[in-house]
């Protein structure tokens, strides 16, 4: 079996591109890094680098095993923290998979009815909008969101709970015309210059752009980005506007107000997926009804009828 620990030197050194500078990093001898390596390269009988200069360079074979092994080492590191965890009486842990979004509005009641219940319970929380889990190991609780006219998602090994509908809006600068008004229309961001929070074309923004098609146009984007923070910081720079599910109108810029979208009113589904788990039933069962209740408060109050 590779020497994690050799493995971890190799990368070490490809990163940071010559072996006295890992050792630095390592705190190590580079005598000591040299000597992993030789020992690894004996081990896979590979030539992992050769001399470039006055110094060295990794090997094809070197920079693919790197790669190779990125996912092994972050399982070890994982399994490590669980020893720890283990060693130190927590014992108990659950993993949640989310979207940015609700990660900010939700996790934290989620969390907070997970350590009222089990108050030495580790929750590990990961994007799921994000394209490789670092190997982590499947999530216990994965909350997703679809398409309110789509095929509904239903995750293998998981149990599906729709939690909440949630409408968007248009963010846009306070001076601007269509601030004010009560609603604004799809066809009315049709020659706006748009700000995209969803380059990777994930769930929300194939909704907004479906919506943008319905109303007869593809919007026009100035940026596109991943992250809807950088988005309404990119609109309250005077750049654009930018359109976001209600979840993530939370702390706006002073210099931004939001608007309901209609004509078409765009809509999302937010559903949670819980996987059956003999030892973790308890704890998943609170996260859900944590989510669900966050999804309780999130709906609009019912309108006053006097």
């Amino acid at each position: 079996m590779l020497d994690p620990h050799r493995l971890t030197i190799l990368r070490a050194v490809i990163a940071a591109g010559s072996i006295h500078a890992a050792a630095r990093n390592l705190h190590l001898a580079p005598a000591t890094v040299s000597q992993h390596l030789r020992a690894l390269a004996r081990q896979t009988g590979l030539v992992l680098f050769e001399k470039s200069g006055r110094g060295i360079e990794a090997t094809p074979a070197a920079r693919h095993l790197c790669e190779a092994s990125a996912e092994t080492l972050s399982s070890l590191e994982r399994l490590e923290r669980t020893v720890e965890d283990l060693r130190q009486g927590r014992a108990e842990q659950i993993a949640v998979a989310c979207f940015a979004s609700l990660a900010q509005a939700w996790m934290p009641g989620v969390v907070l009815a997970l350590r009222a219940r089990s108050p030495d319970v580790v929750v590990e929380i990961s994007i799921n909008e994000l394209h490789s889990t670092g190997g982590r190991r499947a999530p216990d609780v994965d909350v997703r969101n679809e398409s309110l006219d789509g095929p509904l998602v239903h995750l293998e090994g998981y149990q599906r709970h729709a939690l909440h509908e949630e409408d968007f809006c248009v963010v846009l600068p306070v001076d601007h015309p269509l601030a004010a008004r009560p609603a604004v229309t799809m066809a009315q961001l049709r020659d706006e210059p748009w700000i995209d929070h969803d380059i990777h074309d994930g769930p929300t923004g194939r909704i907004i752009t479906r919506a943008c098609h319905a109303a007869g146009y593809t919007p026009h984007y100035v940026a596109r980005l991943d992250d809807h923070h950088a988005a309404t910081s990119l609109a309250a720079a005077g750049l654009g506007i930018t359109v976001l599910p209600r979840i993530a109108l939370a702390g706006l810029p002073a210099a931004l107000t939001s608007r309901p979208l209609v004509d078409p009113a765009v809509h999302r589904r937010i559903v949670a997926h819980t996987r059956t788990h003999p030892t973790r039933a308890r704890l998943i069962h609170t996260a859900l009804t944590a989510l669900r209740e966050a999804a309780r408060r999130s709906r609009p109050a019912p309108p006053d009828e006097h």
